[in-house]
C-alpha cells in the first residue's frame, strides 16, 4: 500500500474511533442514555428519517461508513494541504487544536445544518467540543502529518 494512503487510512481510523468514543461518552453524560440510534441518525441523511429508524442493522452500518468517510475526508484534506501551507509547520499541538476547532465548526455550522434542523448555539458547549475535537481529532492528525512529512522539531 502506498505510504501516503496508509498514513491517512490509519490516522483517519484512529480519529474516527476517538470521535465515536467522544460522541458516545458525551451523549451518555448529557442524557444518561446510550446513543444506540446514532448511526441510524447519520444514515438518515442518505436514506431519510422515515426509512432509517425502523431500518435494520444495515442502516446502522451505512451510518458507521459515513462517519468514517467524514473522518477520512478531513484527515486526507489536512495531509493534502499540509505541504502546501508553510504556516501549518508552526507547532503541531497548536495547529492540531486549531484544526480540530476548524473541523468542529465546519461540521456543526455547515454540514449538519444541510441535513438536520439547527439547534441553538451554546458557547459553553462549543468550548468543550472545541477542546475535545482539538485533542482527540486535530492533534493526532497534525502529529501524524508531521511524522509523515518528517518535519524537523524546530522548523518554521
Amino acid at each position: 500500500m502506498n505510504r501516503f494512503f496508509k498514513a491517512v487510512l490509519l490516522t483517519g481510523l484512529f480519529v474516527g474511533t476517538t470521535d465515536l468514543l467522544y460522541a458516545f461518552t458525551s451523549q451518555w453524560i448529557n442524557s444518561g442514555k446510550f446513543a444506540d440510534k446514532m448511526f441510524k441518525g447519520i444514515a438518515s441523511v442518505a436514506v431519510g428519517r422515515d426509512n432509517a429508524f425502523p431500518g435494520n442493522e444495515w442502516i446502522a452500518a451505512l451510518g458507521l461508513f459515513f462517519h468514517y468517510f467524514i473522518a477520512f475526508s478531513f484527515t486526507l484534506f489536512f495531509f493534502w494541504v499540509f505541504p502546501r501551507v508553510r504556516l501549518l509547520r508552526f507547532n503541531k499541538y497548536l495547529i492540531g487544536i486549531l484544526y480540530g476547532i476548524f473541523v468542529n465548526v465546519v461540521f456543526e455550522q455547515v454540514i449538519l445544518p444541510l441535513f438536520i434542523p439547527r439547534w441553538p448555539f451554546s458557547l459553553p458547549k462549543a468550548y468543550i467540543n472545541w477542546i475535545c475535537f482539538g485533542i482527540l481529532f486535530g492533534i493526532p492528525i497534525a502529529w501524524n502529518a508531521y511524522r509523515y512529512y518528517k518535519v524537523p522539531k524546530y522548523e518554521m
